[in-house]
């Protein structure tokens, strides 16, 4: 296999299924089968073709998971025209630069808020020909008339598109996709079928060998990690059912059964505050068996190194509280993949622990994306890493700490940016990851901390914050964290509440307030977080403790600017939102 869209015939010719993907709309799921999902990429490679598209022809897809996705992907890849898929989530700047930046000549967009949107954002864009909408609107041009012309013409294209089809090299480009990033403009990252094909080819082993396994899909599909997850499934002839959203993950995953999802920490995270609810709201004895489970799972190791009076703890935790767990989960579940930033070691302790094991990994868009991933076999998996490099890849530790790779799976460049080209490449052609890490036992990679975020204090002493933060999110009464600090005395922190958690505490507290603002005001709110950061401070290096704090009274979300679609923190958004509070901090 040296061609993304391979897959397909080797869905057609291994894995005939009727629910080879699947999406839920209007209350029902709605199943497309392995032939259906080959004739409509065919159907629309040759509607593509009619409309003029050429071999490096750009078109964008803006749009949540669903089939269609699929197939626009997979019918651009296989006449050599390349994807751009877009986050639907960014601002109206992001998107104006990409589109014009990438020069799409046809945009894809998922519902009517998307193109009344794009109508206004692409009215001074050029290249841009046509807008095609793949919900059914009114005075709206449908991806679906696009299949009908292409159905109508493949008889007669059928050896045309074939002989096109043939003539794709694995060295061509298959997709630009540009990073959310947390600073400057987006880059457009060019990745290659070979890039997409020899990770895949590799990382799809992670999984369970099971058949008759089915995956769940949430991440946006424009994200580098959910696409090669996505591609993983194919291969395999997993069927894959996109979920509603995040917040119908849980019952999604019940509705389906699914026995895998790819994820990203803050999902998990929310899953875990979610049960944690559950947990407090209980009574009594309940209430003492589950939080001995949590502490339980807090201990967890792997190849039963407890001991065997742990392992029989576990079996009575599993019994109690665990089980409870799995089954809120759809109850068949055998792998969670994490990616994407970094996992509380904690976390993937309690859900491992729980029969939900999680396998975190690690990588870039640049690399399509993964360098490291945890496996299935001990010793090759490890807490608190991101698991064994992966083959073809090659790695090394710079001096200063961070990671360089060199690989097949490795970007050909940013696109049309010669600059950033020559900054991410070094002369010896390793790629510079900006990751700060160390290589353990087993070739087995632990990621310390972002190169550009790690500071130094007016003392001389370096702080990575990624690390601190991390300790800091752990509590009950955190949301999110910033650390903060460079060339000052000690370090601070903007702490963005678990307000859903506050606000409970608060009721149970007999504490009256009429707006947030106000809440995070209140003496004993800000009493109660002293005492929290305190306690998290003890667990801490001298220098690495928080010394003054502030809260603010919002949540921050990628909607809200404060954090990347990947939900990464975008500190430069957050120093300039929070300069003012930022500077009290400081004052002496």
């Amino acid at each position: 296999m040296k061609r993304t869209f391979d897959l397909i015939d080797r869905l057609l010719d291994k894995f005939q299924k009727e629910d080879i993907l699947s999406v839920k709309r209007n209350g029902k799921w709605e199943k497309f089968s392995t032939k259906f999902y080959a004739e409509k990429t065919n159907f629309l490679s040759c509607a593509l073709l009619n409309f003029g598209l050429k071999k490096s022809d750009k078109i964008g897809i803006i749009s949540n998971n669903r089939p269609e996705w699929n197939i626009i992907e997979m019918a651009a890849s296989q006449i050599g025209v390349v994807s751009v898929p877009i986050y639907p989530t960014i601002s109206d700047d992001d998107y104006f630069y990409i589109l014009k930046h990438s020069e799409i000549k046809i945009l894809f967009v998922s519902d009517e808020s998307l193109y009344l949107r794009m109508q206004k954002i692409t009215s001074d864009i050029k290249s841009i020909q046509e807008i095609y909408s793949l919900d059914h609107l009114e005075n709206a041009k449908n991806y679906n008339e696009l299949l009908e012309i292409g159905e109508k013409i493949f008889p007669e294209q059928y050896d045309f598109l074939k002989n096109l089809k043939n003539s794709i090299s694995e060295n061509d480009l298959v997709s630009i996709i540009y990073t959310s990033g947390t600073t400057g403009e987006p880059k457009g990252v060019m990745l290659s079928h070979k890039n997409f094909v020899s990770n895949f080819m590799l990382i799809h082993g992670v999984l369970p060998n099971e058949e008759n396994m089915k995956a769940l899909s949430f991440l946006p599909l424009c994200h580098a990690f959910e696409r090669i997850g996505i591609y993983c499934y194919q291969y395999r002839g997993m069927p894959i059912y996109y979920a509603e959203s995040y917040v119908k993950v849980p019952e999604n995953l019940r509705e389906v059964n699914a026995d895998c999802f790819t994820t990203v920490p803050r999902v998990l995270e929310k899953i875990y505050d979610k049960i944690l609810t559950t947990g407090k709201d209980l009574k009594g004895i309940k209430k003492q068996i589950f939080f001995w489970a949590i502490r339980l799972g807090e201990r967890y190791e792997y190849e039963r190194k407890n001991g065997w009076w742990y392992e029989k703890q576990l079996e009575i935790a599993d019994k109690l509280v665990f089980s409870k767990w799995r089954k809120a989960l759809g109850g068949n579940i055998k792998m969670i993949i994490c990616g994407g930033a970094s996992l509380q070691e904690r976390l993937a302790r309690i859900f491992t622990a729980a029969g939900l094991p999680i396998n975190e990994g690690y990588g870039l868009t640049e690399c399509s994306p993964i360098i490291s991933a945890n496996r299935k076999e001990y010793p090759y998996k490890k807490f608190g890493t991101v698991g064994k490099v992966i083959e073809n890849m090659q790695l090394k530790i710079a001096e200063d700490g961070e990671i360089l790779v060199k690989g097949p799976n490795v970007m050909s460049g940013y696109y049309k940016n010669e600059k950033l080209n020559a900054e991410i490449f070094d002369e010896n052609g390793w790629l510079h990851t900006g990751d700060i890490g160390k290589l353990l036992e087993n070739n087995i990679l632990k990621i310390t901390d972002r190169k550009k975020e790690i500071f130094k204090m007016s003392n001389g002493k370096y702080i990575a914050p990624q690390i601190i933060e991390n300790k800091f999110k752990e509590s009950f009464f955190i949301e999110q964290i910033i650390v903060i600090g460079e060339n000052e005395k000690f370090i601070a922190a903007l702490i963005s509440p678990n307000l859903k958690f506050l606000h409970d505490w608060s009721s149970k507290n007999k504490i009256h307030y009429r707006s947030n603002e106000e809440l995070i005001e209140n003496k004993k709110v800000l009493k109660r977080y002293v005492k929290e950061v305190k306690k998290i401070n003890k667990n801490l290096g001298k220098t690495d403790t928080i010394k003054r704090f502030s809260l603010v009274p919002t949540e921050w979300t990628s909607n809200t600017g404060e954090l990347s679609p990947t939900q990464k923190l975008k500190r430069n958004v957050l120093m300039e939102k929070y300069k003012k509070k930022i500077e009290k901090l400081f004052l002496n």
